[in-house]
């Protein structure tokens, strides 16, 4: 996913999709949806701030305040979870 996708309505498959390619790109590893990437030491904390631009730039989101915890960004499925929530509260649902 190159290009926002505030135009269409996101999937969970399309978020987990698109931030697995991103993770092993970065990485070079294949991660589990549920994978804690910094228990693993796969990612460090330093990257979650690269997974935070990537996330805002990809999906037309804003992650701030209370969304910026770490634990929103452990595992695929968490910030999966934070996308649709986001994408959903900017839709004005």
């Amino acid at each position: 996913m190159s290009e926002p996708t505030t135009s269409r309505q996101i999937s969970a498959e399309d978020v987990q999709t698109e931030l697995k390619r991103f993770l092993e790109e970065r990485t070079k590893t294949d991660w589990a949806a549920d994978t804690d990437l910094f228990a693993t030491g796969g990612v460090s904390s330093l990257f979650a701030m690269e997974l935070v631009v990537h996330i805002e730039k990809t999906f037309d989101i804003a992650v701030e305040g209370p969304d910026l915890r770490i634990d929103n960004f452990r595992t695929v499925n968490a910030m999966t979870e934070l996308v649709l929530r986001l994408a959903r509260t900017d839709a004005g649902e």
